[in-house]
């Protein structure tokens, strides 16, 4: 475990892996932690160097103040996104992005296709009706609720986390997601601030997404992995648009929305049978 600088904040990683390998970075999800790759990371590190973050605002990463030079803007999560991996991915990396962040990452790729070898999407929001946060994510971004649920351990870890799928946390897992949450407010007004960015800035996130993958001068191999007992994020449109983008489409029946928890060894030999047919 470490640390990483970007200009002003301190990113938590998870490392796995000699450096001397292809990299690969594993982003979580809204809301998760870089520990819901725990079952991931240690297949990976065998071939491949691997890279668990936080993104600012969860887990163990910093927690900005909004208003106080970071208001976690989906625009700014860009910025800080490239910021950290000049500093992580000297070569050629593939990313694996999973949930509500996945256009995050595709907006940073898509202004630097030179520097990705593959993009690993898990349940991404593809279509139109994914452009709305489903109303357990929603609700922490309302101006009086919001901030009260926001700082209530269960409501913003426990019940976010397995109300999207069939993941059921062992007590020993949910405490590593409440910890945030239960050593500092900081975690709650953050999440507070990003819920409603969220709500604000994803369909119009979505919609660049949508066109940046199905733009000829896309030139980055592309998968999505879809768990299909996804509560949040319903199938219709999800083949249909992979069959006009030519991105090839992985289907999990057993996994929910958070793939990585669901079936993390699974999902581990997915992504290194991926990324080996590359190298």
């Amino acid at each position: 475990m470490l640390c990483i600088y970007d200009f002003c904040n301190r990113w938590f990683c998870v490392e796995s892996g000699s450096i001397e390998n292809p990299s690969i970075v594993l982003l979580h999800g809204f809301p998760s932690q870089a520990y819901s790759y725990r079952k991931v990371l240690p297949i990976l590190s065998k071939d491949y160097h691997a890279i668990g973050l936080d993104w600012l605002g969860f887990g163990f990463s910093d927690k900005p103040q909004p208003g106080y030079g970071f208001d976690y803007t989906l625009t700014e999560y860009v910025s800080s996104l490239e910021s950290l991996l000049n500093e992580v991915a000297i070569k050629k990396v593939s990313l694996v992005a999973q949930g509500y962040f996945a256009p995050v990452v595709v907006k940073y790729a898509s202004s630097h296709q030179e520097k990705i070898n593959n993009l690993i999407l898990l349940n991404p929001p593809l279509t139109a009706k994914h452009a709305n946060l489903p109303s357990t994510l929603s609700i922490f971004s309302n101006f009086l609720l919001g901030e009260i649920f926001s700082q209530d351990p269960l409501r913003a870890s426990d019940k976010a986390l397995t109300s999207c799928g069939p993941y059921k946390m062992k007590e020993e897992d949910a405490m590593v997601y409440r910890r945030p949450y239960l050593t500092s407010g900081s975690s709650g007004f953050a999440l507070n601030a990003i819920s409603r960015a969220m709500k604000k800035e994803l369909k119009t996130y979505v919609e660049e997404m949508r066109t940046i993958l199905t733009d000829k001068s896309w030139n980055v191999q592309t998968t999505i992995c879809w768990g299909q007992r996804d509560r949040w994020l319903g199938y219709d449109g999800v083949e249909d648009f992979c069959d006009v983008s030519k991105h090839r489409l992985i289907e999990l029946p057993m996994a929910g929305h958070h793939v990585q928890e669901d079936c993390g060894e699974e999902l581990a030999q997915i992504i290194a049978g991926i990324i080996s047919k590359k190298r």
